[in-house]
């Protein structure tokens, strides 16, 4: 049975050359414009910017103007006496200048916008990372379905010449059946693996908001190396120092105890100075006076005041909200301090993990290696041995599935050890946009 034009379509969607393949730098400076995570990440700190501005706004004075008209009128029984216009206006300053629960609230929102960009450059560091794992998937898929067609081709060819030493006579039925079984596997893996390709691919297109054609593949010269520092704990130093997320964690702490320390300030006094003045203008009628054509005259009556003062206040009591409120912030301290620990604990195993799978990695990609080597003798030998009647068909097939198998494997070895670096200088805060740039220059 023919291998179906859907599967052809793929290898001709993503394997042509006449296509012009997209690289993976390509994909990265789109997810930088189009990727629905990353863009929020930016205006989520983008909207935490102007924590510190408000922050700081309690410790700059303030200035408040106002101002009014109104028209007055006066009735005696039921008949209009006056009627006039009245206009006043004032203006406030104050000016903070004991405010101790402003201040620690002030440094909380520097910490907590500090903490905002730096969640904000992990982002841009995970974004690497992201794009990097969703373009190694596709081609991952597109290698692991590449191996079934071609382990599917094999087999049926087999199959075709198993049943015809069958109809001469010169192997029983017994090999047809393992010949159809191993036929009938193969399909069904094809036909998964096809599935697991459109999977992927819909994940990247995801990324970009846009429909991906042709992917550059990973050429031959990818260099297997132990990761530089080759010490564990070298590592962790990098990570404690360089870290975003654990920078992050750090100043939420420092955030948190400011907002303590602003909350136990509520017991203190607040002295602020105060300066304030105002203005009124009436055009009331006069009618005891003189008058032209039985008409009172208006006499505007312009009064103004000005005041300055240094204000103090001090709470005594206020049915115990401020106790609450600061037993309240410490307790939120704490668990922030707790947090800033699990943090940093995670992120010296993530580092020591991904340090550890590095360097088994180097170790199972020349293992791979050698694997299809060894593998490609043996089915060479087999091969032999079947045309001259010392190796059955299910030699055969087991050893054309071991050299599939282990070509499968040592491509997913090598993306497994491209995307480990990736995560490792990830989670030691060291990766860049260089690192993408050098992964990209491997590509064909």
């Amino acid at each position: 049975m023919p291998i179906n034009l859907f599967s052809k379509l793929l290898l001709v969607i993503f394997s042509c050359g006449y296509l012009s393949s997209e690289n993976l730098l390509d994909i990265y400076n789109e997810a930088l414009k189009n990727d629905p995570t990353f863009r929020a990440a930016e205006y989520s700190y983008l909207a935490d910017k102007e924590i510190v501005v408000q922050g700081r706004a309690a410790l700059l004075p303030s200035i408040t103007l106002s101002g009014s008209t109104n028209w007055n009128e006066y009735y005696q029984n039921d008949k209009l006496q006056q009627n006039y216009n009245s206009f006043s206006k004032s203006a406030r300053v104050s000016q903070p200048l004991f405010r101790l629960d402003s201040w620690f609230n002030f440094k909380r929102s520097k910490s907590l916008t500090d903490a905002s960009e730096a969640e904000f450059a992990y982002e841009q560091q995970n974004l690497l990372v992201r794009t990097a794992e969703l373009y190694f998937g596709v081609l991952r898929a597109i290698d692991n379905l590449n191996a079934s067609i071609s382990e599917e081709k094999a087999i049926k060819k087999q199959l075709d010449q198993a049943q015809q030493r069958y109809e001469v006579g010169l192997s029983a039925i017994t090999g047809v059946q393992e010949a159809q079984l191993a036929y009938d596997l193969s399909k069904a893996a094809r036909i998964n693996n096809e599935g697991n390709l459109f999977s992927a691919k819909e994940a990247l297109n995801a990324l970009i908001g846009r429909e991906i054609f042709s992917l550059a593949e990973l050429g031959e010269n990818l260099k297997i190396s132990s990761p530089f520092p080759n010490s564990k704990e070298d590592w962790v130093e990098l990570a404690l120092k360089n870290n975003y997320q654990l920078k992050a964690s750090y100043l939420r702490k420092d955030a948190a105890k400011s907002n303590a320390r602003s909350a136990a300030s509520n017991h203190l006094p607040k002295i602020d100075i105060v300066g304030s003045g105002s203005e009124s203008e009436t055009n009331q009628f006069n009618y005891e006076g003189f008058s032209i054509n039985g008409q009172g005259i208006p006499v505007p009556a312009v009064t103004g005041r000005r005041n300055y003062a240094i204000q103090l206040s001090v709470p005594i009591f206020q049915g115990g909200a401020v106790s609450s409120r600061r037993k309240q912030a410490y307790s939120q301290y704490n668990q922030a301090d707790e947090n800033t620990l699990f943090t940093e604990r995670r992120i010296i195993q993530e580092v020591r993990s991904q340090f550890s799978n590095v360097n088994t990695l180097v170790a199972n990609v020349t293992a791979q290696k050698q694997a299809v080597i060894s593998a490609t003798s043996a089915l060479e030998a087999t091969q032999v041995g079947y045309k001259v009647g010392t190796r059955n068909v299910v030699d055969l097939l087991q050893a054309e599935k071991n050299l599939y198998s282990a070509e499968k494997n040592l491509a997913n070895a090598k993306y497994d050890y491209i995307l480990a670096n990736l995560r490792l200088a990830l989670a030691a805060g060291t990766i860049d946009p260089s690192d993408i740039v050098e992964i990209n220059d491997l590509l064909n």
